[in-house]
């Protein structure tokens, strides 16, 4: 027994040693397996922060449906209804002008005066050739008649009834010449008072009383023109001629809207009158005119006008902001955005524009999701975050060191 146990305490010994080494290494197991878990954690952390970082911030809105009219832009003129340049139309001295410069008038008032006398005294002149003419026919028809006893009982030549019956009808022609004359006379002392012929305004006077006028006169006393209502001719291109005179053809009248110079403020609606009748072969268009109320003294004669001439409207139509449209080698496209955020490009056919929107005749529906902003960072399937300008949060101020 004794020689067996230094054998025992030298396996004793062994055990213990083997099994340190066993809890060592059971430790290092363990430790590697904690640091695998925290690595796949930290890397899925990075993935989504790599994910969120990809995300492009961008601008959504959605496809709507609206009216979209129809129409057509030309430039024109504005033109007054009528312009009159109002003209003596008879000689003498301008007494009296009875209008103030810029004064609005109706047909009718009285504009100028013109010296009146020598006109009175005519008309005196053709009433006494007259009172003369008529005593004379009456003396002559008298003797006509005693004429007439006489050759009954033959005791004077029928040659002196013939040029009695020849007297009267003379004299009786006299009578219609003076009262002609009687008749101009009081003509021309009408047109001593000049009156408006039209409603209108009159502009600068050209001649000043005290001035001899006469009816030759190239340049008038005063321009009048009718502002109300007031037409505006435009001229819009040949190949546009088919759709208006269709357009024309139908029972509504086709609404026009004239703009400023800049074609942005709109002045005056109207309507269409008429187009013309031919086409001008030097430039290719053709002439409109429409006429408009101008109850404000909105158009001014010859002012220079922007017109848009409404043809018809499509009820109903895909519309989206101009900013959507995108355009590349297969044309014009949009960005989609699908669940998920991520975007898909569509291809679209633009239809007509109508100021900040665009209709889309294809590719489209109403609701559709698609970006307004932003788009030109984008790819096909690529990952999107919606951003609202009214809402979005400042950037963080970067502290100062």
């Amino acid at each position: 027994m004794t020689e067996l146990e230094p054998k025992t305490a030298g396996a004793t010994a062994g055990f213990k040693h083997r099994g340190w080494r066993t809890a060592i290494v059971a430790l290092g197991l363990a430790a590697v397996a904690v640091w695998l878990v925290h690595r796949a954690a930290f890397a899925r952390t990075d993935v989504k922060s790599a994910q969120q970082a990809q995300a492009i911030p961008v601008a959504i809105g959605q496809a709507r449906r609206a009216d979209v009219p129809i129409n057509l832009d030309g430039l024109g003129t504005a033109t007054a209804f009528n312009t009159v340049t109002v003209r003596s139309r008879v000689d003498g001295q301008l007494v009296r002008v009875a209008f103030r410069e810029g004064q609005d008038v109706r047909a009718g008032d009285v504009l100028a005066e013109i010296d009146p006398r020598s006109f009175a005294v005519q008309l005196q002149q053709a009433e006494g050739s007259l009172a003369r003419d008529a005593a004379q026919l009456d003396n002559a028809k008298l003797d006509l008649a005693r004429y007439q006893t006489l050759i009954a009982q033959q005791l004077i030549p029928q040659q002196q009834l013939d040029a009695q019956v020849a007297m009267v009808a003379q004299l009786a022609g006299s009578i219609r010449v003076d009262q002609a004359a009687i008749d101009a006379a009081r003509l021309q002392l009408t047109y001593c008072r000049i009156t408006a012929p039209v409603d209108g305004r009159v502009g600068l006077k050209l001649v000043d009383a005290g001035n001899i006028v006469h009816a030759a006169d190239p340049g008038g006393i005063v321009v009048l023109t009718q502002t109300r209502p007031m037409t505006v001719v435009f001229t819009l291109p040949e190949d546009d001629v088919h759709r208006v005179v269709e357009a024309v053809a139908g029972k509504t009248p086709l609404s026009v809207t004239a703009f400023d110079r800049s074609g942005t403020h709109p002045l005056a609606s109207g309507r269409l009158v008429t187009p013309d009748n031919q086409i001008d072969p030097t430039t290719g268009t053709f002439r409109l005119k429409a006429v408009f109320d101008n109850a404000h003294d909105e158009l001014f004669p010859n002012q220079f006008v922007n017109v848009r001439l409404l043809l018809t409207t499509r009820v109903g139509s895909v519309v989206v902001p101009v900013t959507a449209i995108q355009r590349g080698q297969q044309g014009a496209f949009v960005f989609v955005v699908k669940p998920g955020n991520t975007v898909a490009q569509r291809s679209v056919t633009v239809g007509t524009a109508m100021g900040d929107d665009v209709e889309i005749a294809d590719g489209l529906e109403q609701g559709d999701a698609i970006v307004t902003d932003g788009a030109d960072r984008l790819r096909e399937g690529a990952l999107v975050e919606p951003q609202d300008a009214a809402t979005a949060p400042a950037a963080p101020r970067k502290k100062r060191t």
